[in-house]
């Protein structure tokens, strides 16, 4: 399975949350601590926002290891961003370029999973058949996880998505249909979604395992004041504002007080007051 982080919060160099923690997610490209695959080589992905210039995110993927490209360490030494997730890749379904690395963008979306369609390759022309031309062409690579963002926003077209209960009602439709074509086209294991979502100012998070008898793969948080890779954070103190919000599929500091799990099948919600709220999903 692959390894996913997503920030919100305040401006923040992206190497403090992204290299310079003890469990950094470059550290899981080489190493996963929490994950039966321990290798996550098959390229990365780094997605952020600055507002300044567009609400769109910016872009950077590579199909090398994250442990063995340097430029992942100049640019995470030099951007500043008060959102942005990143990812490291062991392929499942689709191969090996930059069209399958995530995260993947829409507009001002930006999406990435950890997890996967079962029997995605009969479920694919049978989702496909769900999307209107323009969803359709958008799609570019060949993972299960670009066609689940592809549906969630076939599902969003004409909707308001101020409020971000909209969203993850969209959100949990998305899941349902996708669970309804794999039991329709036969279902053979269970499918996980460990899935980030963001427009750069809210954020939602998923930790879900098709199967109630299973557990889903790893997914923690961290709510604070701030985020420091080699310190403690102590983690949100009710009588402080919430700064940032850290998603994560394995701790990255040693403080391991600091984290607390996602509930199995649940959402994690971040509005715009960076809040957490934990909802039941499915």
């Amino acid at each position: 399975m692959c390894r996913l982080v997503a920030y919100l919060g305040d401006d923040v160099l992206l190497e403090d949350v992204l290299v310079k923690p003890t469990n950094s997610i470059i550290m899981q490209s080489l190493h996963a601590r929490e994950s039966t695959i321990p290798t996550n080589g098959d390229g990365f992905g780094l997605g952020w926002y600055a507002h300044h210039l567009s609400p769109a995110p910016a872009l950077f993927t590579s199909i090398s290891p994250a442990w063995n490209d340097r430029n992942l360490l100049h640019l995470t030494a030099k951007i500043q961003s008060t959102c942005f997730f990143a990812h490291v890749r062991a392929a499942s379904a689709g191969g090996v370029t930059n069209y399958n690395c995530h995260p993947f963008i829409h507009g001002n979306w930006m999406l990435m999973h950890n997890g996967g369609i079962d029997n995605f390759i009969t479920v694919k022309r049978h989702l496909r058949h769900m999307l209107e031309d323009d969803i359709y062409n958008w799609i570019q690579g060949e993972t299960d996880s670009e066609h689940f963002f592809a549906l969630f926003l076939q599902l969003a077209k004409g909707k308001d998505l101020s409020q971000l209960s909209t969203v993850a009602e969209i959100f949990q439709v998305t899941v349902t249909e996708i669970n309804r074509l794999v039991n329709d086209f036969g279902a053979k294991e269970a499918s996980y979604f460990n899935i980030c979502l963001t427009d750069g100012q809210r954020l939602l998070a998923s930790r879900y395992c098709s199967d109630k008898k299973l557990k889903p793969e790893s997914m923690h948080y961290f709510s604070g004041h701030c985020f420091t890779p080699h310190k403690h954070n102590h983690g949100k103190d009710a009588t402080e504002d919430h700064h940032c919000v850290l998603v994560a599929s394995e701790k990255l500091t040693k403080f391991k007080a600091e984290w607390q799990d996602v509930p199995p099948n649940h959402l994690l919600l971040v509005d715009f007051d960076r809040e957490i709220r934990l909802h039941p999903l499915l």
